[in-house]
């Protein structure tokens, strides 16, 4: 028989704690087995929670309470807003929307012919104009910079006045292009300085420069020497001798020139006013000035050339100095006549007539090989120039073959001549003497008394 104990949180109801004890012979505790249930709900509703993360569940299981989880664990978005799907609900890799979804596109606003959405017919009136941009500052400059460039290559200056005119340049900005081309043939050859005076010259002549203009740029010229001779010391010097040659071709006024001395007051400008009205004075000074720069490479004589080529190399064989050589090689500027050079260096080293001498040559040789200002097809032609004058040569000098052939031995062995060019060397025939082989029985032969004739 069982009897039942009120009792609230385990304790009796009329206020004293008991040990109850079952009366079906067992010895468990009542309490102890309603703990450990709650404990095993609470623990179904952990695994619960941990299963499903985005679910709270915060509301009691059998009397027990479940802690809520870390808001920064949760999945959900922490605004409370919930975002509508991509493209609609079509989103996904490789969709473009909805099937069916025409996406609207006026073709009206397509002008360009090459838009695959431009339609011809629903084009409106309208015109097309082209826009050059007006130049001028450093963006002219940027512009006028390899146009120069070019012109030092080839020369044309009708190419560069066809530049000139297809550019939108602002007045104020034209004094530019003379000194611009100015400054940069300070740092050039003389060919290229001689190329700037006919640039300038023509310039004026076809009237895409005027005399203010002119004038303007050379004031600027002057007023820059200080900073042109940073890089150039020699700038006061070149700069008069381009205004002398402006005045002799007529593109500036002698008046420039007394206007601008009287109110100078750099030193580097009174130097370059200083040569301008020197050059400009002396005797037959405007005939001279036409040739202020030297005649350019191409433009010199054969026989002058020739000479220059034959001094170089006489004194590179006395001083040795092959940088020096190379240097004065490269100022003559005519890469076309290089051959002349390789023949010139055959004959002095024919002339000398010593082993040094031959080996020195080849050595210079070798390092305009090296440095591509003497390619191997002008080498090969130099030399088969001095294989076929030998006949000739041989006239003054003696042992010209065999002076030859030990140039052409030390030039294989430095690796500038072939083999194949070396087999080219041609060798010299001479006379078999009595005395040696069958010229001697030839002698016998011939002074041997005749046979007489058989008789009949």
């Amino acid at each position: 028989m069982e009897v039942e104990v009120p009792t609230v949180n385990g304790v009796v109801e009329n206020g004293k704690s008991e040990n109850l004890t079952a009366l079906d012979g067992n010895d468990n505790d009542p309490l102890t087995s309603i703990s450990e249930a709650d404990d095993k709900n609470n623990r179904k509703a952990k695994k619960r929670l941990k299963k499903s993360p985005s679910k709270e569940l915060q509301e009691p299981i059998d009397g027990a309470t479940v802690a809520g989880i870390k808001d920064k664990n949760l999945r959900r978005s922490r605004t409370g807003n919930r975002g509508l799907p991509k493209k609609g609900g079509a989103g996904g890799k490789g969709t473009w929307g909805k099937p069916g979804e025409v996406y609207e596109e006026s073709d009206k606003d397509c002008q360009d012919i090459n838009d695959p959405n431009y339609d011809s017919e629903t084009q409106g009136d309208y015109t097309v104009k082209a826009v050059t941009p007006l130049l001028s500052g450093q963006g002219l400059i940027d512009v006028l910079k390899p146009i120069v460039r070019e012109f030092f290559e080839h020369g044309d200056t009708q190419e560069v006045m066809a530049c000139l005119s297809a550019l939108n340049i602002d007045g104020d900005s034209i004094h530019h292009v003379p000194s611009l081309a100015v400054t940069m043939a300070l740092e050039g050859k003389a060919d290229h300085k001689e190329m700037t005076s006919v640039l300038l010259s023509d310039l004026r002549g076809q009237k895409l420069l005027t005399e203010e203009e002119l004038s303007y740029a050379f004031n600027h010229l002057l007023n820059s020497l200080r900073d042109l001779s940073l890089d150039t010391p020699d700038a006061p010097l070149v700069v008069g001798q381009f205004l002398a040659r402006a005045v002799a071709d007529d593109c500036l006024p002698p008046k420039f020139l007394q206007g601008f001395q009287t109110a100078v007051d750099c030193e580097f400008s009174k130097k370059a006013m200083d040569r301008a009205n020197l050059l400009l004075n002396m005797k037959h000074g405007l005939p001279r000035l036409d040739n202020i720069w030297g005649v350019s490479g191409g433009s010199r004589p054969v026989k002058q050339l020739t000479k220059k080529i034959i001094l170089l190399l006489k004194e590179y064989l006395s001083s040795k100095d092959s940088a020096e050589a190379i240097r004065c090689i490269q100022e003559l500027a005519v890469p076309h006549f290089h051959h002349e050079l390789v023949y010139e260096a055959v004959l002095i080293v024919l002339e000398n007539g010593s082993l040094a001498a031959a080996e020195l040559m080849t050595e210079l040789l070798k390092l305009l090989l090296d440095s591509v200002i003497v390619t191997s097809y002008q080498l090969a032609t130099g030399l088969e120039r001095a294989f076929s004058a030998l006949p000739d040569i041989v006239l003054d000098v003696p042992f010209a073959y065999y002076l030859m052939e030990q140039f052409a031995d030390a030039g294989v062995r430095k690796g500038i001549i072939s083999q194949a060019l070396r087999n080219k060397v041609p060798n010299r025939g001479r006379k078999r003497f009595v005395s040696e082989g069958d010229g001697g029985r030839l002698k016998r032969d011939f002074q041997a008394p005749p046979k007489p004739l058989p008789l009949i």
